[in-house]
């Protein structure tokens, strides 16, 4: 049966890709300060990041901003989870089956998702109240199912534009709740989260 929450992903990533240039340059900007100030935000250990695709809101003004003591990670795809590889401009990177570039490194030497310390990951939609909608694969909500029993470290973030919010999603069983989302226009932070 199909997911009924296709056209709905359809339709916000559309919003998003209908987003002008110079938005989208201001907004990865105004995320940037967003990511950088949440209270939980490590200043040493490994954070992971995303790259955008699709018309997602970009990282590289934030990656550019952390502290010499954080290693900026992408996801990589292992088996049916993430594990997490460090990367830095200029290194060398392939394209997985889904066509997402991701570090071209050993499995062996990525990291387990429990060893990162934050994680930002994209979102499709979300609501106020936490619910976030993703592509659907499940890639995140497998690889941080050990967080439905400690809820962090590490820290899950959510990250998209502003216009991506619906008024409610539902929330199944299985999906990994965020600590918080941040837009270029605000930080949501989830009820076990003090701000």
């Amino acid at each position: 049966m199909p997911d009924p929450r296709n056209a709905l992903r359809a339709a916000l990533r559309q919003r998003r890709r209908d987003l002008p240039a110079a938005a989208r340059i201001d907004a990865a900007d105004r995320l940037a300060a967003r990511l950088l100030a949440l209270p939980f935000a490590p200043q040493r250990g490994h954070v992971a990041g995303y790259w955008a695709m699709d018309g997602e809101i970009a990282l590289h003004r934030w990656q550019l901003s952390l502290p010499d003591t954080v290693t900026y990670c992408l996801p990589v795809l292992h088996d049916n989870v993430l594990r997490f590889a460090p990367w830095r401009p200029g290194q060398a990177l392939r394209q997985n089956r889904f066509g997402i570039p991701e570090p071209d490194l050993d499995p062996a030497d990525t990291l387990a998702a429990g060893a990162m310390d934050l994680v930002v990951t994209p979102l499709v939609g979300f609501d106020a109240q936490g619910g976030r909608l993703g592509m659907g694969g499940g890639w995140y909500d497998r690889s941080f199912a050990f967080r439905h029993d400690r809820p962090a470290p590490p820290w899950l973030v959510g990250a998209a534009f502003a216009v991506q919010q619906v008024d409610a999603l539902a929330v199944a069983s299985w999906d990994v709740a965020l600590d918080a989302i941040c837009t270029e226009a605000d930080t949501l932070f989830a009820s076990h989260v003090t701000a």
